[in-house]
């Protein structure tokens, strides 16, 4: 097998990992030294991090038992295909779509089914059911927004979707990592507004993004009971430290936060994909805190190492699968993104 990967390289404009432009606000430092100031170092943490669990809970109206929490969407990931998938069971995928989801089927010895998105990168609810009936995957992802292609799905797809899973009594994972980047109004569409106790159904997000925590490590699921108290069997124990819990609580008492630093990411998405329909390129439509584009008339591999002699680091998916000559660009600060812009014209004229 191949490790999972993300070339990086010395440059002044590094926009190839999905991070946050933005630090944490004035004063979290502060805070958090306080927090650490009262730890107990000679004690494990807690088991559970019930505290964390709980403030995640009242951010999505929901009860501490709905949620696990864990070092990343990345370890959520894994425990749940720890506790549902393994040898033996299957794992369905859209493709292409983030590659851990597949990598970590793989890791567990899971089979693992794919179907091609269609044209627009998008699922649809016809191919969602057909494609579960077929295959009837003990696992089924569906990641919206999609990395890397930043396409949102709608929810007729994700409801066709678990009612096809629940006839053969599988599991839908939504991945909403990118959720707060989708521009969402209040009461507009989440998967988590489908959770429900006997709903076969669970949804992955994480601090890495829009909270601005890449550097932490800290994720979490919402799902039924049921499920949080399967992973709890699979998880290591104490494996989510003090810190990491710390710090979470701490994010918790400004969860607006993360919404204003999401806003601003759009904005510039929208001036970034204002400036890429000028130049000779295609992209498709993002709900996320990236874009997926496709040099015209340029080899993307090519192209990607010419940003990389102008000190601009992008993504290199032109070797995936489905996504033949494309780039993803992360959204960076309004400086990040003009100096990308200018290496980019200067690479296409």
């Amino acid at each position: 097998m191949k490790g999972y990967h993300s070339p990086q390289v010395d440059v002044r404009v590094r926009l190839n990992t999905n991070e946050s432009p933005d630090a944490p606000p004035e004063g979290f430092s502060a805070a958090l030294a306080e927090r650490l100031a009262r730890i107990d170092w000679n004690r494990y943490p807690s088991r559970s991090a019930e505290g964390l669990r709980a403030g995640i809970a009242a951010l999505h109206g929901t009860a501490g038992e709905n949620v696990f929490a864990a070092n990343g969407s990345n370890e959520v990931l894994q425990t749940l295909l720890l506790a549902y998938a393994g040898s033996g069971r299957r794992v369905g995928l859209f493709t292409p779509t983030y590659a851990l989801h597949g990598h970590i089927a793989r890791v567990v010895g899971s089979e693992v089914a794919t179907a091609p998105r269609g044209a627009d990168f998008r699922v649809g609810a016809g191919a969602a059911a057909r494609f579960a009936a077929a295959e009837e995957p003990d696992v089924l992802f569906l990641c919206s927004p999609n990395n890397p292609t930043g396409t949102v799905e709608d929810p007729e797809t994700l409801l066709a979707a678990l009612e096809a899973v629940a006839g053969y009594g599988g599991l839908v994972v939504t991945d909403e990592a990118y959720i707060q980047f989708t521009g969402r109004q209040p009461g507009s569409f989440s998967a988590v507004d489908l959770l429900a106790e006997d709903a076969p159904l669970v949804v992955c997000r994480t601090f890495s993004k829009a909270w601005a925590l890449a550097a932490v490590r800290l994720g979490y699921a919402l799902a039924p009971a049921r499920i949080v108290d399967e992973l709890h069997k699979v998880v290591l124990p104490y494996h989510l430290d003090v810190m990491t819990q710390e710090i979470g609580l701490l994010c918790l008492q400004d969860a607006a936060a993360a919404d204003r630093r999401a806003a601003g990411i759009v904005a510039e998405r929208e001036r970034l994909a204002e400036r890429l329909a000028k130049l000779p390129v295609q992209q498709w439509p993002s709900g996320a805190n990236f874009i997926l584009f496709r040099p015209t008339g340029r080899d993307g591999a090519a192209v990607w190492g010419e940003l990389v002699d102008r000190s601009v680091l992008v993504r290199d998916c032109s070797s995936w699968e489905g996504l033949s000559g494309c780039l993803r660009v992360t959204v960076g600060t309004p400086e990040e993104n003009s100096l990308f812009l200018e290496a980019l014209a200067d690479v296409l004229h």
